[in-house]
């Protein structure tokens, strides 16, 4: 075993160093020795032969376990190695035949029904809510921010996120906007707060629900703002806007031309709706195993081609894309940064383990939209072709109307207080 791993080892890491101790004590060399120093301890022998045959779930595995440690830099430094050297990531007498036989699987079982769809749920957003005040901007936007200009912030990043989202909506004051999987409630705050909006958000956590439900009636906005335990499938209202922010990776696969009929018999013949999801630009691709257990079981991110026939055969009109490419990376880095910096706290509340498991996450998430082909898309929807104004010229003007509207309230604010 330990000779395949040599040969594993020596094709996978071409660039960089990488130095491999093993449970014996010896120490296998690989790259070109660019680079930072970096040394991985594997703590015992079972796991170099679950990294050899699986690495793509051992890795994560083995690191939230304790059983592989890094030295001479940080996590994210050895997934940035991993990302360098990607194309060589799989033992090559293995790697295809696993990724055909698992993309298959995966295409054919991705669906998820409302129950399993309240469990996924359950399983990432129920856990101890402390624990993303540590990482996360101060109006919790768990979802990709927009970064307009370099080492912006991620609280600014965030709002810009909003204010770009809500200015493809083109929103009327009094519009009935949907907000599908609308989490703690930033964004339908934010439309019934700056656009005017009268909002309606859907979620599946009761957790999100309750601290929604009371960030609306702290801000004077319960009026205006309805948060709902309830699934998309059982909408029977129509709306003039329809939103949703980070949600559609939840969907599956096999239910995509449901979401988008559901989209379609919700919006008013005249409506505008703007979907942000993350999806693959290297084309159709199994879900990572490792984040479909331990972090977001059900999920599925899809490629555009998967996406686009769904929305032709509802009938809908596409109206803009939009391709956001490093601007997650950019998100996943701060909160990782953040993270880390209260590390400890997380630790005091769900244990060392939670603590490794996530961050592993939070690094391997950003490795991802840095090396590994993910990026987001926002794509906008109609049901009539002149919907929305001939050029995208009106993106940039609705902005800064925002913006106004934004500088508006916090002033009027200040003078409250």
């Amino acid at each position: 075993m330990k000779r395949a791993f040599r040969s594993f080892l020596d094709h996978c890491i071409q660039t960089g160093s990488l130095t491999v101790e093993l449970p014996d004590g010896e120490r296998l060399t690989a790259g070109d020795g660019t680079g930072l120093p970096l040394i991985v301890t594997i703590n015992d022998n079972r796991a170099i032969r679950e990294l050899f045959f699986h690495p793509q779930m051992a890795l994560g595995e083995l690191f939230t376990d304790a059983r592989l440690t890094v030295a001479g830099g940080s996590l994210y430094d050895l997934l940035e190695l991993l990302g360098h050297n990607l194309r060589s990531l799989t033992p090559p007498q293995f790697g295809q035949v696993r990724h055909v036989l698992r993309n298959v699987f995966d295409r054919w079982t991705r669906r998820n029904s409302e129950r399993l769809s309240r469990h996924n749920v359950h399983h990432h957003y129920d856990i101890d809510d402390r624990i993303y005040e540590l990482f996360l901007d101060s109006d919790r936007q768990y979802s990709c921010g927009y970064f307009e200009t370099p080492g912006e912030s991620l609280d600014a990043a965030q709002l810009a996120k909003k204010r770009h989202v809500t200015a493809k909506l083109l929103i009327k004051p009094g519009a009935k906007v949907l907000d599908i999987g609308s989490g703690w409630g930033g964004l339908a705050l934010y439309l019934a707060d700056v656009a005017g909006a009268d909002v309606t958000g859907l979620t599946l956590s009761p957790e999100q629900l309750k601290v929604a439900q009371r960030r609306a009636g702290e801000r004077g906005l319960s009026s205006r703002v309805r948060f709902r335990l309830q699934d998309y499938r059982a909408l029977t209202e129509r709306f003039d806007r329809i939103v949703s922010v980070g949600m559609f990776e939840h969907v599956g696969l096999r239910d995509y031309e449901t979401y988008f009929n559901v989209v379609r018999e919700s919006l008013e013949e005249d409506g505008i709706a703007v979907i942000h999801s993350i999806g693959r630009l290297d084309g159709r691709s199994a879900m990572n195993p490792w984040f479909a257990k331990y972090i977001f079981p059900g999920s599925y991110v899809p490629s555009l081609a998967e996406v686009f026939p769904a929305i032709e055969s509802a009938g809908l009109i596409v109206t803009d894309i939009e391709i956001l490419r490093l601007h997650y990376a950019e998100t996943l880095r701060a909160w990782r940064c953040r993270f880390m910096t209260r590390r400890s706290e997380a630790a005091a509340l769900l244990g060392e383990r939670f603590c490794r498991m996530w961050e592993f996450y939070l690094a391997a998430g950003e490795a991802g939209f840095r090396y590994g082909g993910l990026m987001v898309f926002q794509v906008q929807l109609a049901k009539k072709i002149d919907t929305v104004p001939i050029t995208r010229d009106y993106i940039r003007a609705e902005e800064e109307r925002l913006r106004s509207h934004e500088a508006a309230l916090a002033n009027r604010s200040v003078a409250a207080e």
